[in-house]
């Protein structure tokens, strides 16, 4: 099988296996379903973390007002008494004011902690590094876990209005979101190989060749785009050490020429001549009139 390392720009993202015989119609579309699918699963991590810090997400219309402004409208959460945590809650408010507050129990988030770990775990680009190949049934298998924490902590469900719930459900909206421009949908999605677009009507081997043991470096883009970029010749992270060490071999040649420094040989204890005058008398003559 060939080992495509996807990348979006210069960001690694996943490992896949494919054949060479795969249809580029049929491999552009799985590649967007496991990088969307990673986007969500990222998503509904920082929800999770969310819902365990704070509780279940206030009804819309309640969102970023203030208890006297709640009151003042005669709000009322009506969710907050149906969708209570096992075990009880600990109020903890969101200064946000986004959700009510009522936090599980220590006991609950770490179990809502734990598998958002996992959760992330399964889906990491140091899966690339350990060279662990990633599918659509390892990001189903990430989001299963996190279901089940979901059910776990709330068996009454959540509001339909959580971010959560409707992550769960296949139900966000992400109009107008930076989270929205991330995702590229199947049918938009195109792929790159050493500067080429790999084109649909085509087959994997028509650009690699028979040889099912290579590992090529595929990039995802949205169609109409363009190519993507070039990657930098060295990473930010390796120009910022280039950086240091010639920072630190300045200060060297820095400290060498204060230690080669020979101006003290103007001062009079350096002077060579110094006692010989002082014996002939002619020691500090000034020229000038008195």
């Amino acid at each position: 099988m060939v080992r495509l390392h996807v990348k979006r720009e210069d960001q690694s993202q996943f490992l896949l296996e494919a054949a060479v015989s795969d249809r580029l119609a049929d491999l552009a579309p799985l590649v967007a379903r496991i990088y969307n699918g990673r986007l969500k699963v990222q998503r509904l991590c920082s929800e999770l973390e969310d819902l365990a810090e704070h509780g279940i997400s206030l009804p819309p219309k309640m969102q970023g007002l203030t208890d006297e402004q709640i009151e003042e409208l005669k709000l009322k959460d009506e969710w907050a008494d149906k969708c209570v945590p096992s075990g009880g809650s600990v109020f903890k408010k969101d200064v946000m004011g986004r959700r009510n507050g009522h936090a599980p129990n220590e006991k609950m988030q770490q179990v809502i902690r734990k598998t958002i770990e996992e959760a992330k775990a399964l889906i990491s680009k140091k899966q690339v590094q350990a060279n662990v190949c990633l599918n659509m049934e390892m990001v189903k298998d990430a989001l299963d876990q996190l279901r089940g924490a979901v059910m776990i902590v709330y068996p009454m469900g959540l509001p339909p209005h959580d971010p959560v719930r409707m992550e769960l459900e296949d139900k966000e909206d992400l109009l107008g979101t930076h989270a929205g421009l991330e995702v590229i949908k199947e049918s938009e999605a195109q792929l790159w190989w050493a500067a080429k677009e790999l084109k649909e009507t085509k087959v994997l081997s028509d650009y690699i060749g028979k040889n099912e043991k290579t590992t090529i470096i595929v990039k995802i883009q949205k169609k109409g785009q363009g190519a993507p970029g070039r990657e930098p010749v060295i990473s930010h992270e390796e120009q910022k050490q280039l950086m240091l060490y010639y920072y630190k071999k300045q200060e060297e040649f820095k400290k060498l020429e204060e230690d080669e420094d020979d101006s003290f040989l103007n001062a009079e204890w350096a002077d060579s001549q110094a006692l010989k005058r002082q014996f002939h008398g002619v020691k500090d003559i000034k020229w000038g009139p008195r």
